[in-house]
């Protein structure tokens, strides 16, 4: 045998460390993407068990629960805006709509008022 062949024992031990750097880099590659966290994804098979619910205070009068198409028709007949106040539960005190972007999202969702 001479070095120019395949079958050399210098080029059997390259070709194989070469299948054993590959094999690793395949492992760690599968292995962070399927650990990965994309940004905005979420399992949307998973169900959502507790809707969100706010409560409002337009003219200091307490209004709620609303869940989110109430909180859409409240914003569309002009009962509640950015400077309403608004609770859900879990937050230790009102704010502002504006405030809390949960609520605020759906008064970018509501179509603007008839001229």
């Amino acid at each position: 045998m001479n070095d120019s062949d395949f079958f050399s024992v210098d080029k059997l031990v390259e070709f194989g460390l070469g299948l054993a750097i590959s094999q690793q880099m395949v492992a760690s590659m599968n292995y962070t993407l399927t650990n990965s966290v994309i940004p905005g994804s979420s399992n949307v098979l998973s169900p959502n068990l507790s809707p969100e619910l706010f409560y409002f205070a337009p003219e200091n009068q307490v209004m709620g629960p609303f869940a989110a198409k109430e909180t859409l028709d409240l914003i569309q007949q002009g009962k509640i805006n950015k400077d309403t106040l608004a609770w859900k539960p879990g937050n230790p005190a009102w704010k502002k709509i504006e405030e809390m972007p949960e609520v605020l999202k759906y008064i970018a969702l509501a179509p603007p008022q008839l001229p």
